[in-house]
């Protein structure tokens, strides 16, 4: 708006001076009076540059105004930037000292090894704390592992695994209940009671858990072992013997199905694996696909043979590499462990 009244002011200036200027000629020519041409002119080239002088006032006035505005906005934004900072460490710090308590509760990869000296946990949170959890005790010549998938990752996985892993030790330890299928049942008890409460809070929690347990008995060479959606793979003689876990779900399952209890002989060699389903999930390759059973079944059957440590830095590596620019879509956890092999 500025410059079009600019514009319009200099329009009418002009036909002015160009107007005066022919007045002035003939008064000029009538009268000879060319000092008062002059004056005209002067008086008229004055209010033009006045003009121009209040136009360009304001508008510096309006541009420092919008200029002082923006300054105020970018030093709202700073702030606030700075709050949202404090914020997210105050966040991640909290979510680290979580993980501290989160990882006191679980066994560390050396109580493993002194039940089982072939061993390895792979274990790797999608955020800082996990929603898969894994646990190992012991009643007499009995050696109980449990691998667990919560439902969820990050803080909600991880809050129901720790109600998970206290269930968990509370039915074997103070239950003394040791086979496989009867503490699923306890489980799926326990956590339809702990989330079905609806007239204390109003609503429903459907959330559950998958999970492997398996018992070794060293003593009679045997194991037996019930799961929810997860399976367990012994490698044996080069070959792989897969034992699937019922498709039932953990805390969901209302009616009481049973879960089927497996029992097999052991063998000096054999490997047994337990893992939940962020491995064979996670996205990557060539074609962006999931990573799937069978190529993991061919993995484990490629390094069954090497050691431990071997074992567990092939399989980092290789889901390393698989996934490449992708991010991680779920916690990844696999255990491996020899369940014959001699205590430390």
């Amino acid at each position: 708006m500025g410059l079009l009244y600019s514009i319009y002011l200099s329009a009418l200036i002009i036909r002015g001076v160009s107007s005066g200027s022919v007045v002035l000629d003939s008064v000029a020519i009538g009268s000879s009076a060319s000092p008062y041409r002059f004056i005209l002119y002067s008086a008229i080239l004055i209010a033009f540059v006045y003009l121009l002088v209040m136009l360009q006032t304001r508008r510096l006035i309006e541009t420092r105004r919008l200029l002082k505005e923006k300054e105020q906005a970018l030093g709202q934004v700073e702030i606030q930037k700075v709050e949202l900072e404090l914020r997210e460490k105050n966040i991640t710090d909290s979510l680290i000292y979580a993980k501290r308590i989160q990882e006191a509760r679980l066994p560390s990869e050396a109580y493993f090894k002194q039940h089982f000296e072939e061993s390895f946990i792979f274990f790797k949170p999608k955020d800082i704390v996990s929603g898969d959890f894994y646990w190992l005790g012991e009643k007499g010549d009995n050696v109980i592992v449990v691998a667990a998938d919560c439902t969820g990752h990050g803080v909600p996985g991880a809050l129901m695994s720790m109600i998970g892993l206290e269930i968990v030790e509370k039915t074997i330890n103070d239950d003394s209940i040791n086979t496989p299928s009867q503490i699923l049942a306890v489980l799926n008890r326990e956590l339809e009671k702990t989330f079905n409460r609806e007239k204390n809070i109003g609503t429903i929690i459907r959330d559950g858990m998958d999970i492997g347990l398996c018992v070794i008995d060293k003593t009679n060479k045997k194991i037996s072992f019930s799961g929810a959606f997860f399976p367990l793979y012994i490698i044996r003689n080069n070959s792989l013997i897969e034992i699937k876990g019922d498709k039932i779900i953990i805390g969901m399952n209302p009616d009481g199905m049973p879960y089927v209890n497996h029992e097999l002989d052991l063998m000096e060699d054999d490997i047994i694996y337990i893992f939940s389903d962020g491995y064979v999930d996670q996205f990557g390759g060539s074609e962006n696909k999931k990573f799937m059973y069978r190529r993991f079944r061919h993995l484990l059957l490629n390094i069954h043979s090497f050691s431990v440590s071997d074992q567990k830095a092939i399989l980092e590596e290789n889901i390393k590499t698989w996934m490449g620019p992708n991010v991680q879509v779920d916690d990844i956890m696999v255990i491996g462990f020899r369940p014959l092999s001699k205590k430390v």
